[in-house]
């Protein structure tokens, strides 16, 4: 069976990063977007991940430009952006298409599990992925829930 487990990525600073450096923890898998009206869910992403790392939840940035042109900028900026405003501490990725042929194969593994309301392609950014410890998706979030909204589901996927 596949898991999060199976998928390498890049990290913003352009290093390769195997995905089951994640095993055993709760995983929140979100793409995500510098320009967006969803911005500010940074924050909120950053205080789960000060609120739950040691008991073992990653939160992982995905930057997307695919909505919007809503991330035009390159690594580098997409890092200072987030760590000058929000603080970010949580492992950022490089900007990836989250739908279409280009899809990152971890996004399109995360549709096939969790499709959409109508369909399995991403809507917008902020969309979230709640993977659980054994490496399976637990549950799929639309941009409209903020992360606090997902503190029950991770304390859940926790214990």
């Amino acid at each position: 069976m596949t898991g999060l487990s199976d998928f390498k990525a890049t990290s913003l600073a352009g290093e390769p990063v195997d995905l089951a450096d994640f095993d055993d923890q709760v995983v929140l898998v979100v793409n995500t977007a510098s320009k967006c009206a969803f911005t500010g869910q940074y924050e909120g992403l950053q205080t789960l991940h000060e609120a739950y790392a040691d008991r073992g939840l990653a939160v992982l940035g995905f930057p997307c430009d695919q909505f919007g042109h809503q991330e035009p900028g390159d690594e580098d900026s997409i890092g200072a952006f987030c760590t000058r405003n929000y603080g970010v501490t949580f492992p950022m990725f490089a900007k990836i298409d989250v739908n279409g042929a280009d899809a990152h194969p971890i996004f399109q593994w995360l549709k096939k599990q969790k499709g959409g309301l109508l369909s399995g392609a991403i809507k917008w950014n902020f969309t979230k992925f709640l993977i659980g410890r054994d490496g399976q998706v637990i549950g799929r979030y639309g941009p409209t829930t903020t992360p606090e909204k997902l503190r029950a589901e991770i304390e859940k996927a926790l214990a």
